[in-house]
């Protein structure tokens, strides 16, 4: 992707009249791409209705949360947002759709925001996470600042948990000191490749 620690994956599908078989994540070949493998901490499932929101959410680095994410039903729009201070791409975002048929996957490295709108009457989407779920370091900016500028999906109106609702915008982050600091994640992500 155009962000640095962000990647889209697209499986080979093998096909035939039973149905399909594919290779969803493959550790070796992952490793070989990012330079280091991905720790497996923890995997969730997020099963949500046609506009549901989620995020943009992040952790602090170090340790941060890496994530390896896919569509398991239905259809999403991912947006991966770069919310690491200092880097070339503070603030910018990209977004992908991930279905059940492309059956792409997106990794998201420690320190870049992560969100998902929900666009199929409902959709399944799994994730394998680097370090479990630390409630103390985890945070969010809000999805629909305008200073983010996130073009998601017109027509279908989004639904918010209270706390993204009531998350900061990009702004009040960055004045809140909570965003990681780019330096930082970069040190961190060549601690991950050091053997």
């Amino acid at each position: 992707m155009s962000i640095g620690g962000a990647y889209v994956f697209t499986p080979v599908l093998h096909g035939d009249d039973r149905g399909t078989f594919l290779e969803w994540f493959k550790a070796e070949r992952f490793t070989e791409v990012m330079g280091h493998p991905l720790g497996l901490a923890q995997a969730n499932c997020s099963v949500s209705r046609r506009g549901v929101l989620r995020g943009v959410h992040f952790a602090d680095v170090p340790v941060g949360q890496a994530k390896y994410v896919t569509c398991v039903a239905g259809s999403v729009v991912d947006v991966v947002v770069d919310l690491r201070v200092g880097s070339p791409t503070f603030g910018h975002w990209e977004a992908v759709e991930l279905d059940d048929v492309t059956r792409r996957g997106v990794y998201i490295a420690e320190g870049l925001g992560h969100a998902f709108m929900a666009t199929s009457e409902q959709a399944t989407i799994v994730y394998l996470c680097s370090e479990p779920y630390a409630p103390g370091r985890e945070h969010e900016v809000h999805p629909l600042d305008p200073e983010l500028g996130i073009a998601w999906p017109s027509g279908v109106e989004p639904v918010l948990s209270p706390k993204d609702a009531a998350a900061p915008t990009l702004s009040e982050a960055l004045s809140g000191g909570i965003l990681p600091d780019y330096q930082e994640c970069l040190a961190y992500y060549d601690k991950l490749r050091s053997p």
